[in-house]
């Protein structure tokens, strides 16, 4: 237990340091060469999330590499076809492309949908193990297509919060006029159901504080770019 916990603290402290120090730079140094750091960000978060994932196994990994794949492949089919979406393109600012698709996109679909997953689930457990009756067991799985729905929107919600930033940093941009389409939020919501109904499915543990503490920074962090931007 307390080196679960440590694990958990040094994860945090180290997310916090690096997601000020973007933020400084952004605000106070120079935007564009901080913006492009953010590939080295998002595997630096997952790389966090591994480690301090209680008790990886199969199924942990193979979440990961769908939403990876999932997350690959969607963003190629928004890209390049125009099937999802709606109309943009990906900018330098998110490092290395293959086929006009950032590499680390999928890592960033992983981040994401497992962040919002723990949240939630994290979140039904509490409120399940707190107001249940006397005679009731605890429960750490509480909830499916609760975890499904509210994951799903839970996901979109921080799109919404991100897109303005995202495109002011460069790290897409929207073709046409420039605004950001309904259709947008849609798919996320439904490509995040998909992926949140694997995450529920598959059996893995799914207690993980600091996923909820890396949506929390990740939260913040946006919503200060977009109330100072």
């Amino acid at each position: 237990m307390l080196q679960q916990f440590s694990k958990q603290k040094i994860a945090t402290a180290i997310a916090v340091l690096f997601h000020c120090i973007g933020l400084m730079g952004i605000l106070l140094v120079d935007a564009a060469l901080f913006a492009s750091l953010t590939p080295m960000n998002l595997l630096l978060s997952a790389s966090l999330l591994i480690y301090t994932q209680t008790s990886p196994n199969r199924d942990f990994f193979l979440f990961m590499i769908v939403c990876y794949v999932v997350g690959y492949g969607v963003e190629y089919l928004g890209v390049n076809h125009r099937l999802l979406f709606g109309e943009y393109r990906y900018l330098p600012a998110m490092g290395w492309q293959w086929n006009n698709v950032p590499l680390v996109i999928g890592v960033n679909w992983f981040i994401m949908m497992y962040c919002c997953a723990v949240a939630v689930q994290q979140f039904l457990n509490f409120m399940w193990n707190r107001l249940k009756d006397p005679d009731q067991p605890r429960r750490s799985n509480v909830g499916f297509f609760a975890i499904v729905i509210d994951g799903a929107l839970l996901a979109t919600f921080f799109d919404w919060v991100m897109e303005p930033i995202a495109v002011k940093l460069g790290y897409w941009q929207w073709l046409g006029d420039g605004s950001i389409p309904v259709f947008n939020y849609l798919c996320w919501f439904v490509i995040s159901a998909l992926l949140m109904l694997l995450f529920r499915l598959l059996s893995f543990p799914k207690q993980n504080q600091f996923a909820v503490n890396l949506l929390l920074i990740q939260f913040m962090f946006f919503l200060i770019l977009r109330t100072v931007l």
